[in-house]
């Protein structure tokens, strides 16, 4: 991954992830979303999501109002 890109929230659900996406996505916000899940085992590993630098305060503002 390109190193301008900040992880601004993970998860271990997908559906949240792509949902999340969606919210950033309706405030023009390119987030990527990164499955470190593992493959055998779904109870282990992350669903991170990844904007650019530039809107990464933006983006975990969002993110919590997303959690609460």
């Amino acid at each position: 991954m390109e190193k301008d890109w900040i992880q601004v929230y993970s998860t271990d659900k997908m559906f949240q992830a792509e949902i999340l996406k969606q919210v950033l996505a309706d405030h023009e916000i390119e987030a990527v979303i990164i499955n470190k899940m593992d493959s055998s085992y779904k109870s282990f590993g992350e669903i991170e999501i990844y904007v650019k630098n530039v809107h990464v305060i933006k983006a975990k503002m969002l993110a919590k109002e997303f959690d609460s």
